[in-house]
């Protein structure tokens, strides 16, 4: 077999394995909203790392197919552009996360690229389907944001002072390197 072909083979089977780390990581949940969304036991974290250490291309994949697997398991779609905006869009922009991998802090920059384009996934469908849902008064654009924040944002909060632990943060570049 070729070393190239040898290298496909362990991304995908890497990808696979982290997407389903992240899968159970987010049946954990620490916080559960009531309009969906939750603080997970860090599985936006182990989707982001397939494009941190694989690249972009790799990362949109396997990030989009974690957002397909999460619909089938626990669904919420009140429109198919909703779903497409939650489900799609939102976890696909995760796999942005590879776009600092090799640039100094890229770990923890491309994190926050990677959950931040799934912040604005969710945020533009919050303000778009679930507007009945912010209190009267409040913009939709405004409560949008603010939910997004309360999960995503706080469960990204926390993944980056544990990614920035060094022994946590060695570990992961050190496996970037083994990997590649």
């Amino acid at each position: 077999m070729s070393k190239k072909k040898n290298n496909n083979l362990t991304q995908l089977a890497v990808c696979a394995m982290l997407i389903a780390l992240a899968t159970v990581l987010g049946m954990i949940k620490i916080f559960n909203l009531p309009a969906g969304g939750s603080i997970t036991l860090f599985s936006m974290l182990a989707a982001t790392l397939c494009g941190y250490y694989f690249g972009v291309a790799k990362g949109v994949i396997a990030c989009v197919a974690l957002g397909l697997v999460n619909f089938i398991l626990d669904p919420v779609m009140v429109h198919p552009a909703q779903m497409f905006l939650d489900y799609i869009l939102a976890f696909g922009l995760m796999g942005l996360s590879g776009l600092t991998a090799n640039k100094k802090n890229g770990l923890t920059t491309g994190y926050l690229i990677g959950i931040s384009g799934r912040f604005l996934g969710s945020f533009l469908s919050g303000f778009v389907f679930f507007a009945a849902y912010a209190p009267e008064g409040m913009s939709p654009v405004l409560y949008s944001f603010l939910y997004q924040l309360s999960y995503i944002g706080v469960e990204g909060v926390i993944t980056v002072i544990v990614i920035n632990i060094p022994v946590v943060k060695n570990t992961l570049i050190s496996l970037k390197s083994q990997l590649n």
